[in-house]
């Protein structure tokens, strides 16, 4: 009895040694690579979110269109929020975006020192801020844009001296909440100073949304006051919507001897400068450019490269008939 009692005993030890064996050839558990749903690798997708009160501008879209493109082409989730011409929205929505937390958020063709607090609020919950077509403030990552104030003393010296010959008068339809209208303005008000033969008859805000059909209607009570044929020599435009519907304004009256010029290169403006039109000279803003330098950035930054902080430029190309 006690034979058989041992004979199972040993049994079932050896059955207990070679089941402990066989659990030490295994990989221990630590070993397995953890799985974090932060790491590039994660597959989860990073979240962008971009932001625009001008949407319904032709140029603001295009942008818009570009990133959004360039960043789901690189596996992103991108989100458009366009509040239609109001600030106050604008920061409203914001705030949104930051209770969101997404992986970064662009700011397009807005003065970010509008909505600085709303901006501050995101850099301090360290959500990476991008411009496109904006401002700089401290603690953004980059603004993509043009040099918009020399482009503006490029085309304000093109119309004073190539067009104007350096005399006459001129009208200004311009945009200041817009920080690169604001400094083609600027560039306009130094240079004027240096034309003592040229009178600036008024200077005119363009509402936006609806810039084309707003200019439009400020230039038809411009001629209205102005009657005379050569009472008005030109029209600076600070951006193409306004010399479009300004361009429009003068055809319909048939003041074909007023000179218009704009900026940004819209494929209308472009258009109507080689029909020989009012519209004579535009700098076109290398807005694909803008839009590939904020993406490249991005992607970049969020997979764990370093990149050059501040303003970045895209050139610009000046565009007439000739």
């Amino acid at each position: 009895m006690k034979k058989r009692f041992f004979s199972a005993l040993l049994a079932l030890t050896l059955i207990l040694s070679l089941a402990a064996c066989s659990n030490k050839t295994s990989a221990p558990a630590s070993t397995a690579p953890e799985k974090n749903i932060e790491s590039p690798d994660s597959g989860a997708a990073k979240r962008i979110s971009i932001l625009t009160p001008y949407l319904s501008s032709v140029t603001t879209n295009e942008m818009v269109e570009a990133m959004k493109k360039g960043l789901e082409d690189n596996g992103m989730e991108v989100t458009v929020v366009d509040t239609k011409g109001d600030f106050g929205q604008l920061a409203s929505r914001i705030e949104d975006v930051v209770s969101s937390k997404p992986d970064a958020m662009i700011l397009v063709s807005a003065d970010p020192n509008q909505v600085k607090t709303q901006l501050q609020a995101a850099i301090d919950a360290g959500i990476p801020v991008f411009g496109c077509d904006s401002g700089y403030i401290d603690g953004m990552m980059v603004n993509a844009t043009s040099d918009n104030y020399a482009m503006g003393e490029q085309i304000v010296r093109y119309l004073f001296e190539g067009l104007m010959k350096g005399k006459g008068t001129v009208i200004a339809l311009t945009h200041r909440p817009h920080p690169g209208v604001v400094k083609r303005c600027e560039a306009f008000d130094t240079v004027l100073k240096e034309y003592p033969d040229i009178k600036l008859i008024t200077e005119q805000h363009v509402e936006v949304p609806g810039p084309i059909e707003n200019s439009r209607k400020i230039m038809e009570n411009l001629i209205l006051s102005n009657p005379n044929k050569d009472s008005i020599t030109a029209v600076w435009c600070a951006w193409d919507e306004p010399a479009i519907g300004a361009t429009q304004a003068l055809q319909d009256a048939g003041r074909d001897e007023v000179i218009v010029t704009g900026v940004d290169g819209n494929s209308q403006a472009v258009e109507m400068i080689y029909q020989g039109s009012n519209l004579k000279a535009t700098l076109a803003q290398n807005f694909e450019g803008m839009a590939e330098i904020v993406v490249d950035d991005i992607v970049k930054l969020l997979s764990g490269q370093e990149i050059e902080t501040g303003e970045k430029y895209a050139p610009a190309t000046l565009i007439t008939k000739d």
